[in-house]
């Protein structure tokens, strides 16, 4: 991990919910807590965490894959809702 003269830092979970559709490689690296040298070697191999695109000769990666790995989703009345349901909740069709 870098140290904290340099400025790098984790994201916070805010950070992440306001990010746009696609980021640069480096910002996306921040989320998962890896360094640059990893995050581009990852790409390259195809082995990066979540869903990356090559745009010319910058790596992008997609906000919406990136929140799925790491499980991150914004809390509004209906996505509370949609959490707090869970399939055992539902009826079944087993018989006991």
């Amino acid at each position: 991990m870098m140290t904290s003269t340099t400025g790098w830092r984790p994201l916070t979970r805010s950070e992440l919910l306001a990010l746009p559709a696609v980021v640069d490689l480096e910002t996306a690296a921040r989320a998962f807590g890896i360094g640059r040298t990893t995050a581009y070697s990852l790409a390259r191999s195809g082995e990066f965490p979540c869903q990356v695109i090559r745009a010319g000769k910058a790596y992008r990666a997609i906000t919406a894959d990136l929140h799925r790995v790491l499980h991150i989703a914004p809390e509004t009345s209906e996505g509370a809702a949609a959490v707090t349901a869970t399939p055992s909740s539902e009826p079944t069709n087993q018989t006991r």
